[in-house]
């Protein structure tokens, strides 16, 4: 399944990525993610696939596509029955205002391969292979810290974690600033981070801090391919999100999940491309006649892990004027 779902995956987040890039600074975030959710969908429609949406925009009464449960691909007797996590647009605010790391992403597996979320918090500890086993999320942050850097053979001031910038992680902020590690404050986009702490030259050491647990699902099936390490446990808004959680089956708060827990298919496909250029991918660019994408493709089974770069043209009349 992979091996012929990993290109066709691509297909998929190249096509969101295209149509929100076209919204790129135009103050419209509503309109980004409208545009990337519907290529999404419109896309997934021609993929040979028995596909479930398991995390995606939302309940059905809330989204008028990609929502839990959806029913995508052709869906076709015989085709392969695979569960898909989706986040079209991470990083809607980053379009609209023209900044860096808005990526559109996808996830596959065989059914039942990726956690059925509830849309609510997870605090979550990523970091990348050589800091994996080396952490505990039940422990003080600090001591994570001290714990990576020992992993990294670095000093802890050589260490960069990532934390959103939301008045949440405050104390997180103090405590890890309080070690001597460098911090790298994001307004969005802690899904592209994780990533980014698992791939090597990126600088980035470690995810920490409280984001959405939907988000912390695609972001382990991301980890599993590369190596990498989520902890994560529920951290819940409200009564109404613990009724939702516990109608899932998420009954223990205190438990945390790990990266085999959220993720835990043996055939996983991963896929994200670039809108705005970030510090993993480049952004789309559009040319008379087409576009180019920058994407990363993952497999889980096969152990590959590809970077493309495709051109689109759009107009085969016009002679794309494509540099190298």
């Amino acid at each position: 399944m992979e091996s012929r779902l990993a290109l066709e995956m691509v297909r998929i987040t190249e096509a969101a990525s295209i149509d929100a890039a076209r919204f790129m600074g135009r103050g419209d975030n509503t309109g980004a993610d409208h545009a990337a959710v519907e290529a999404m969908r419109r896309t997934m429609d021609d993929i040979e696939m028995r596909g479930t949406v398991v995390i995606g925009e939302g309940e059905r009464d809330e989204a008028p596509m990609l929502y839990i449960g959806e029913q995508v691909g052709q869906g076709l007797p015989g085709q392969d029955e695979v569960d898909i996590a989706v986040d079209p647009l991470e990083g809607t605010n980053l379009v609209a205002k023209g900044q860096a790391n808005a990526i559109c992403v996808l996830a596959a597996s065989e059914r039942g391969g990726l956690l059925n979320a509830p849309d609510t918090y997870l605090e979550k500890l990523c970091v990348g292979p050589i800091a994996a086993g080396h952490v505990d999320i039940t422990r003080p942050a600090a001591e994570n810290v001290e714990r990576i850097a020992g992993a990294l053979r670095r000093r802890t001031n050589d260490i960069t974690v990532i934390i959103l910038d939301r008045p949440r992680h405050a104390e997180l902020i103090d405590t890890v600033r309080a070690t001597g590690a460098r911090i790298k404050l994001i307004s969005d986009g802690d899904l592209s981070a994780a990533i980014s702490c698992a791939v090597s030259g990126t600088g980035v050491h470690a995810v920490m801090g409280i984001g959405g647990a939907p988000e912390g699902v695609i972001s382990a099936a991301a980890l599993r391919c590369l190596g990498g390490e989520i902890q994560a446990r529920f951290r819940f808004r409200n009564d109404e999100e613990r009724t939702r959680a516990a109608a899932m089956g998420h009954l223990d708060e205190g438990r945390v999940f790990h990266t085999e827990d959220l993720a835990p298919g043996e055939s996983i496909v991963f896929s994200a491309t670039g809108v705005t250029d970030g510090d993993l991918l480049h952004g789309v660019r559009f040319f008379g006649g087409g576009a180019r994408t920058h994407s990363l493709v993952m497999a889980y089974q096969s152990k590959q892990v590809r970077f493309v770069d495709t051109v689109h043209m759009f107009d085969r009349e016009r002679p794309p004027s494509v540099r190298l």
